[in-house]
């Protein structure tokens, strides 16, 4: 039945063939649909990754700019080496 039909209709059956060949190519080339798809989304995650960077970057310029006030020095040996005021209670509590 279907070499019946190839006999009959090569003409066709030559275009439909090239058709399914020239469609996989489209979908599936190195550029084809679904590499562009894929790199689409590649790209936006690097956007995002990219602007949380520039915010990164932002707060540390932000940071570095008020190290030198008195205020953030302090505020700095608090938080990180649990330094205390005279007269003052630590409590540290540890997750465990």
């Amino acid at each position: 039945m279907f070499w019946g039909y190839v006999r009959t209709n090569p003409k066709k059956f030559f275009f439909a063939v090239v058709a399914v060949v020239f469609l996989t190519w489209l979908l599936f080339d190195d550029y084809g649909l679904v590499t562009r798809i894929s790199m689409e989304a590649e790209h936006r995650r690097l956007l995002h990754e990219q602007e949380a960077g520039q915010r990164r970057i932002q707060l540390n310029e932000e940071r570095i700019r008020h190290a030198a006030d008195p205020d953030s020095i302090e505020k700095a040996a608090r938080e990180r080496y649990n330094f205390r005021r005279e007269g003052e209670r630590l409590y540290i509590i540890r997750n465990e």
